[in-house]
């Protein structure tokens, strides 16, 4: 008789990344309630600057520009910096990174990562430098900082723009300094599976003055004045109800910080004797938001191959994800434009094979995490015996990419 693909323990209902934090149910309900009494639903209204000044002073910059949403402010701030041309990139980020630069006629330029922190690597920037690069993005991945050190002496060295892609790290430090001080400007997401979340938003925190300038024109249209336009803009505002969700979750940040922790923790613990899988650690002598439960798979140990543990978690509701899986250079239009890139980026092919991340969040506890850990082990001592049925099934993802990673 064959191994069910389901164990007897199944959780009653699925477990998603990046399930949002809602915080005070009460407080939202009052700050939306007084918005309405103002009758002030958007156009830079009390709320967005209330949330600006919080943002701006956890990242440690004079300014915080809130926008409609991350892709938008990086697309925003991009032009507002003038970049022309190319732009070195990571292949390993979510794919919006490298098309809010496509967006603007530029062009991505992909660079491998590092095996380790999975942030771009410096060593790998130097070639792919040409006439046309006008600018670095690195981009925080899991919240973990980049190599600012090296990025700066390499921008440094060759009269190039440095920005950042922040997406996964507000509330998060590197060498001391909070994540958002660095670079020309960086760029937050609190997208609703952001653990600070504005339901939709973004922002772009910078410490200088004229490119603050320039983005608030580009965000509302290029107005200055009540009928007077001196530049081209877009629609990119934040409403005020998007405002005040991010202000209640700003709220609870702190809480929602001690949540994940929590979950970080019980997930090494759950998950320490399993072969060949292992929880990606945090320096927790910085500043963590600790929003990423990463898990490695290594196949030369494992006794299941990654995508056979993602689909024995989907089985017992556990919607762990791929991230992000295949690569940007393996979507399109990318793949189109250079489809041989995959040969200058040995370890985004290898981590995009190996990553799965995990639910976490205040939706999961720590008794779901041991359950996990128990849905895990029983799969691993009857993998010889899944592994005909898994094969059989559909890939992991196919029934799920609908979530957002961003």
């Amino acid at each position: 008789m064959s191994t069910p693909l389901l164990r007897s323990a199944i959780l009653p209902h699925p477990l998603h990344v990046g399930r949002p934090n809602t915080g005070d149910r009460q407080r939202l309900q009052e700050r939306i309630d007084a918005l309405l009494d103002r009758n002030w639903l958007s156009n830079d209204g009390p709320l967005v600057r209330e949330f600006e000044a919080r943002v701006a002073a956890i990242a440690g910059t004079r300014h915080c520009v809130a926008m409609c949403n991350a892709t938008v402010a990086l697309e925003i701030a991009t032009r507002a910096a003038g970049l022309t041309g190319e732009v070195i990139v990571p292949a390993y980020t979510f794919v919006a990174t490298a098309h809010a630069l496509q967006w603007q006629q530029l062009t991505p330029v992909f660079c491998d990562i590092d095996p380790v922190t999975h942030n771009i690597d410096p060593e790998q920037i130097a070639r792919l430098i040409t006439p046309r690069t006008s600018a670095i993005i690195g981009v925080h991945v899991w919240g973990r900082g980049c190599d600012t050190d090296a990025l700066e002496c390499i921008a440094n060295k060759h009269g190039l723009i440095l920005m950042y892609d922040a997406a996964h790290a507000f509330g998060c430090g590197h060498q001391n300094q909070p994540i958002g001080s660095f670079g020309l400007a960086e760029v937050f997401s609190f997208h609703a599976t952001k653990f600070v979340n504005c339901a939709e938003g973004g922002a772009v925190v910078t410490n200088n003055d004229a490119l603050a300038d320039k983005m608030r024109l580009m965000r509302n249209f290029g107005f200055s004045g009540y009928d007077r336009v001196i530049y081209i803009g877009t629609n990119g505002k934040m409403s005020e109800f998007s405002a005040a969700v991010g202000l209640t979750s700003l709220d609870s940040m702190s809480d929602f910080i001690a949540v994940n922790y929590r979950n970080y923790q019980a997930y090494q613990q759950a998950l320490a004797d399993l072969p060949g899988i292992t929880v990606q650690s945090y320096n927790e002598s910085e500043r963590q938001n600790y929003q990423y439960l990463v898990l490695d798979v290594d196949p030369a140990v494992c006794p299941l191959t990654r995508d056979q543990i993602l689909q024995v978690l989907h089985a017992h509701h556990v919607l762990a994800r791929r991230y992000f899986f295949p690569g940007v250079h393996r979507m399109e239009p990318y793949r189109a434009y250079y489809p041989n890139a995959y040969l200058l980026l040995p370890v985004t092919e290898d981590v995009v094979q190996r990553v799965i991340v995990m639910p976490t969040g205040t939706a999961v506890t720590p008794e779901m995490i041991a359950q996990i850990g128990d849905i895990l082990r029983w799969a691993m001592t009857h993998s010889a015996e899944l592994s005909e049925q898994l094969e059989a099934r559909l890939a992991p993802g196919d029934a799920f990419d609908g979530f957002s990673l961003r």
